[in-house]
């Protein structure tokens, strides 16, 4: 049986092929774009070497198949935070829509920051490992291995993140309106710092029993929350069926059927209103009137359970 000859791949100092970066592997790399386009399956034309943008100067600034501008960054060594800002630089100076960073040493926290432009940008961000490596007594031969780079995915979750971001300002701008209207009438909620999550709450006065309001896109609720800690979930079902033996008069307070909800297999409860009617992503100009609504929920819901949360029997 015949043994078949398998060589070793060697890995060679990169100063050894291109002892100097601009004017050896630039230029070596403009004249050879195709080993860089297979490693990231483009189609680069049109490089040019050392264009200009300010007081600048980019490595190599090439075309795509439909003519997008593309810079390319080179730094035969560790990556670094300087070479970071002048890619961003040179992007943004030259209108580009990719920039690709060809570094030997990619360092874990640009590799970070490269990942996270491309779920923040519209840009496509690529950071290429080269080495230079060989086979025997061979020529020495270019490796590109992509470390990051966009993708369809990472652009989702990007759009993700800003639409979550979006959702809690959106929030805070509700909350915010809703604390200064409650401010002329019932005023439990008053001195809340307004948050940027799905609800807010205030004590109705009981350790463990709070006023919540609660909002979503396309409604929101006024509600008493029962919850007295880690460690009470029977004392809570046991505060909930004090109050559920009083539902009649409770919901005649109020003024119509509440929803009242034990949450079995669950530590808290909660009693509560819900208006249908919009939420935080209504219109900003009918926010008034559907905060109007859910301030007056808010303010018979408190009347009416207030002097039935006084008859409760409470552990200490």
């Amino acid at each position: 049986m015949n043994s078949v000859l398998i060589g070793k791949l060697e890995r060679v100092p990169l100063r050894q092929v291109w002892e100097h970066e601009a004017y050896d592997f630039t230029q070596w790399l403009q004249e050879n774009i195709d080993v860089l386009n297979s490693a990231l399956d483009l189609n680069l034309v049109n490089v040019d070497r050392e264009q200009s943008t300010g007081s600048f100067s980019i490595d190599l600034v090439a075309e795509d198949e439909g003519g997008g501008t593309v810079i390319i960054e080179n730094q035969l060594e560790k990556s670094n935070h300087d070479h970071l800002g002048k890619l961003i630089t040179y992007l943004t100076g030259m209108g580009a829509k990719a920039a690709i960073w060809i570094v030997s040493d990619p360092r874990p926290e640009h590799v970070a920051a490269i990942a996270w432009l491309n779920e923040s940008s519209s840009a496509a961000f690529y950071m290429v490992k080269v080495e230079a490596v060989r086979i025997g007594e061979s020529p020495a031969a270019p490796l590109f291995t992509l470390i990051v780079g966009p993708s369809e995915e990472t652009k989702d979750v990007g759009q993700t993140k800003k639409e979550i971001a979006e959702r809690y300002g959106i929030r805070k701008r509700w909350w915010t309106q809703l604390i200064e209207r409650s401010a002329r009438g019932n005023k439990l909620h008053t001195h809340i710092t307004p948050g940027e999550y799905s609800w807010l709450g205030a004590s109705s006065g009981t350790r463990g029993l709070n006023l919540i309001y609660s909002v979503t896109q396309d409604e929101c609720a006024a509600e008493l929350y029962i919850d007295r800690g880690k460690d009470a979930e029977e004392e809570n079902k046991s505060i909930f069926d004090q109050l559920f033996a009083r539902k009649a008069e409770i919901d005649a307070a109020f003024g119509e059927l509440l929803s009242w909800e034990r949450l079995d297999g669950k530590r808290a409860c909660r009693i509560r209103h819900t208006q249908t009617g919009g939420g935080y992503r209504s219109p900003e100009e009918q926010w008034p009137a559907i905060q109007d609504a859910a301030i007056h929920d808010m303010d018979r819901l408190e009347k009416a359970l207030r002097p039935h949360l006084k008859l409760l029997r409470l552990k200490a």
